[in-house]
């Protein structure tokens, strides 16, 4: 492998996937919930331009063709995993995170499952538009989760840092939801809409790939 600059974007993108979980384990809210944000759309940022950069300089490789799905689908998968624990588990968020993380597993299974016929499968512009949806619906999701924690808060009179000093005192709980209708509410159903459109779009692009992938399917008669 040749560490040029669209492989190491890549690999900064696999590695900013469980990142986002692990600003959770060291920053309290609502701290956490914009660090997982920024380094998120960082990392969604460079999705576009690993692939730009190395057609502009010709660095296309193998390593970087393998890896850049994967880093895509690992950050998508942990980021909706996180979005669902600190949402409630929310059934509107819920659902369509389940499209989401089927269709993923489901396709790949069939490309490990096709082998070197794999290129079969290869990357549409829908799939493009639905990695895309799928980050910015995540992203404003986030803001949503940093919100509310902040509305909470301001709900019992006290400032992110006093509720902090009370959590890691074991005094208080961390906050998941004010359910009040502030900016929060409007960041959530914006994103929740996004994820919505997401999700449809990655159904439709797993059953192109499963219709591509049946006459490999088939028993020989």
């Amino acid at each position: 492998m040749t560490w040029t600059i669209p492989n190491i974007l890549t690999v900064l993108r696999l590695l900013a996937a469980p990142g986002v979980a692990v600003m959770f384990l060291y920053f309290h809210r609502p701290w956490a919930d914009w660090f997982a944000l920024v380094l998120f759309v960082s990392a969604a940022i460079t999705d576009y331009f690993d692939g730009y950069l190395a057609r502009l300089w010709k660095q296309e490789s193998k390593f970087g063709a393998m890896l850049d799905p994967i880093a895509d689908k690992a950050m998508v998968v942990i980021a909706i995993m996180v979005l669902t624990g600190y949402s409630g588990m929310n059934p509107w968020l819920i659902l369509p995170a389940t499209v989401i993380l089927f269709r993923e597993v489901f396709v790949s299974g069939l490309r490990e499952y096709l082998g070197a016929r794999a290129g079969t499968l290869k990357v549409t512009k829908l799939a493009k538009w639905k990695t895309t949806a799928q980050m910015i619906a995540i992203a404003v999701l986030f803001l949503g989760t940093g919100l509310e924690h902040l509305e909470g808060i301001a709900r019992r009179g006290m400032t992110p840092e006093q509720y902090a000093e009370l959590v890691t005192a074991g005094l208080a709980d961390p906050i998941r939801s004010c359910g009040v209708r502030g900016c929060s509410s409007y960041a959530t159903f914006v994103g929740l809409g996004l994820i919505w459109i997401a999700a449809v779009l990655t159904f439709v692009t797993g059953w192109e790939y499963f219709r591509k992938a049946l006459p490999f399917l088939r028993d020989e008669q």
